[in-house]
């Protein structure tokens, strides 16, 4: 698609939607247009409906977290256009705990992807009909797509043949696992590697 027509149509949803589309960019090909939370539910349904637009198809929705940021969420949403051969981008800000409008009305198919959202990254849909877990497991702790979520996670599941069930128990690790003999490159290694003895002495 010519850069050129997606900024058009990008200039177009923003004059349309005052106050909801507060603007739009194109980069790499892709036109992304910055949406006002609390009206997301709008301008889906104008991108579904409006002749110039009919972006019928909802493709994903996902999220970026900046923990910095007052707002860390950014809340993207990917739409298809079949009949123009489009594609676009929305963005809205969401705080931890902002409430933010469900999609489902305006496209059904939003459901699982909000679910993983808020699975995953801890993002409020309000409106939705069954805002459960998706892909975690029952009882999980914390959102492990958020970038403050440890990486070894809080607990470890395991089969316990004698139990005959699955156990839950904190991370553990062992200290045998954790000495590795190789140059870290804050300390380096207290011995010569190959190929040291051509440097210079350590300043």
């Amino acid at each position: 698609m010519d850069d050129t027509k997606l900024d058009a149509l990008g200039r177009t949803i923003v004059e349309a939607l005052p106050g909801a589309a507060a603007g739009h960019v194109v980069a790499f090909n892709q036109l992304t247009v910055t949406v006002a939370t609390p009206r997301l539910v709008e301008v889906a349904r104008f991108l579904r409906d409006d002749p110039r637009c009919r972006f019928v198809n909802i493709i994903d929705i996902t999220a970026v977290d900046y923990p910095g940021r007052a707002e860390r969420f950014e809340v993207i949403y990917h739409f298809l256009s079949p009949t123009k051969n489009m594609r676009i981008r929305l963005r809205a800000a969401a705080g931890e705990t902002t409430q933010v409008p469900s999609l489902i009305e305006v496209f059904p198919g939003a459901d699982w992807f909000e679910r993983e959202a808020y699975d995953l990254y801890g993002v409020i849909f309000t409106g939705h009909p069954d805002m459960r877990r998706l892909l975690t497991d029952y009882g999980f702790e914390g959102h492990p797509l958020r970038k403050d979520f440890p990486l070894t996670g809080f607990v470890e599941v395991r089969y316990d043949d004698e139990e005959k069930r699955v156990l839950y128990e904190p991370v553990k690790l062992n200290q045998e696992f954790r000495k590795f003999d190789f140059l870290s490159p804050w300390e380096g290694a207290d011995y010569l590697l190959p190929g040291d003895e051509k440097a210079g002495p350590k300043v």
